[in-house]
């Protein structure tokens, strides 16, 4: 049995170096676009409508990160050209290559734009969800710190391409335009292609080309299908894994003013693109920071225990927001910018390292044969909770009286918003306790175990 470990620890290693590369150019990629809404906001007027009806809109791009699960069955059952995994990161970065490059030379009208953008997320929302499956893979059966050391890797190497993307996409933007981004943009995926020629997967024996034996596959597919799908709803209506992903849906579905605190910084602050891409460098450095800190300090801490702190601290320092809306933080002598900056970045802090347990436990809990469907069911599922919050968000904000141009009942708004966010708290025990968690892990491994001997059956 010791013996096993040190190559089980080398496999996790060398798995999360390709991991790793995927999860720098998606996050690169995610970034630039946000540079390009957020450019775009400046220079069309899009800054003279109202905050409620973009607060709504804007969840558009993210309709694709709301089916994730679809993807992880697609993933888990249908192999691409022999592989479950390699096929599909290969055709994901093309298609996000294609998206890019028609954004850059032939998309010339907001339809057209909108389905590329569209289908630009879908192809970023598919591969997340193939790097997910191949880190639950790896994550499952290790200990809590071996899990959160690989998921810290990963999210450490997306908060390193948001660095980088933040760094130059907003000069690149204002030197030589959006097209030009675009073009650049269009690179990435193709390196996610490249990279996915690196996976170390083994190939699935292709079916005769006999009709008989085709319909055979095509029989054993969907027998197989029903089976998954049985089995999936079977460990979700496990209440270790239930009871935790209401709470997470919960906890991510409280209103947001985000769309709200936007307007009132470019409109009444008068923040540019040039600011606003700082201070996506400086969340972007941020969330590395969290990701550090949770892998080195908090990796082994009770999951209650980081929630309640994290929601705690998190509401108070929303809370200082007002400051800023009031103007009471240039009475204590401190500029709009630097108390923007330094709210933005220990609020990143905090989500992040209250994000990270969420995936560490849900990587560890998903049993073998649907590891990309089930995780990417829970994420959807938290997903699910944050476009609910910002569309509570923004049906406040409408019944507020918030626009883009009239910020009287702001203050009010963010304090509701803020308070809203203790509202989980009383649900915490809805999270496993140490012990029952150990039993769900146990009984995954277990699950692995079966797995792997009806296999070899």
């Amino acid at each position: 049995m010791p013996s096993t470990a040190p190559t089980r620890d080398r496999n996790v290693e060398n798995g999360a170096t390709v991991l790793s590369s995927v999860d720098v150019v998606e996050d690169e990629v995610r970034n630039v676009e946000v540079s390009h809404k957020s450019s775009q906001l400046e220079m069309e007027g899009l800054r003279k409508s109202e905050a409620a009806k973009t607060a709504f809109l804007t969840g558009f791009s993210a309709l694709p990160w709301l089916i994730k699960p679809l993807y992880g069955f697609i993933s888990d059952g249908v192999p691409l050209f022999g592989y479950r995994r390699r096929s599909y990161l290969v055709l994901c970065g093309l298609l996000g290559a294609l998206c890019w490059g028609s954004l850059a030379v032939v998309v010339d009208n907001k339809y057209a734009a909108m389905t590329a953008i569209l289908l630009s997320s879908l192809s970023v929302a598919f591969s997340d969800v193939v790097v997910d499956s191949m880190v639950v893979e790896k994550a499952r059966g290790e200990s809590q710190g071996a899990a959160g050391s690989l998921q810290s890797l990963c999210w450490g190497s997306s908060a390193t391409g948001g660095i980088v993307s933040a760094y130059f996409s907003g000069y690149l933007v204002e030197t030589y335009g959006t097209r030009f981004v675009f073009g650049v943009t269009a690179v990435l995926p193709l390196i996610t292609s490249a990279v996915a020629g690196l996976v170390g997967e083994v190939p699935i024996k292709a079916s005769s080309g006999d009709p008989k034996v085709k319909l055979t596959k095509m029989a054993q597919f969907i027998s197989t299908s029903k089976s998954q799908l049985g089995f999936l709803w079977e460990t979700v209506k496990e209440p270790n894994i239930f009871w935790p992903t209401l709470f997470i849906f919960l906890w991510q579905a409280t209103p947001t003013s985000d769309t709200a605190m936007f307007f009132f910084t470019t409109n009444h602050l008068g923040f540019g693109p040039e600011f606003l891409g700082r201070v996506r460098l400086v969340t972007a450095v941020a969330s590395l920071v969290g990701v550090g800190l949770y892998n080195s300090y908090l990796k082994d801490v009770p999951l209650r225990s980081i929630f309640l702190w994290t929601t705690l601290l998190g509401t108070a320092l929303g809370l200082t927001q007002l400051l800023l809306v009031t103007g009471v933080n240039r009475s204590l002598g401190i500029s709009d910018e630097w108390f923007s900056m330094g709210d933005s970045l220990f609020l990143t802090v905090l989500g992040q390292v209250s994000f990270m347990p969420i995936l560490v436990l849900a990587a560890r809990l998903c049993p073998p044969g649907v590891e990309a469907t089930l995780f990417a069911t829970l994420m959807s599922i938290s997903n699910g909770g944050g476009v609910t919050g910002g569309v509570l968000g923004a049906g406040l904000t409408q019944v507020l009286g918030v626009t883009s141009q009239n910020f009287d009942n702001l203050a009010l708004l963010l304090l509701l918003c803020n308070a809203s966010s203790l509202l989980p708290l009383p649900f915490l025990n809805l999270l496993p306790s140490e012990s029952e968690l150990a039993a769900t892990v146990e009984k995954a491994e277990q699950a692995q175990r079966d797995f792997e001997s009806s296999k070899q059956d």
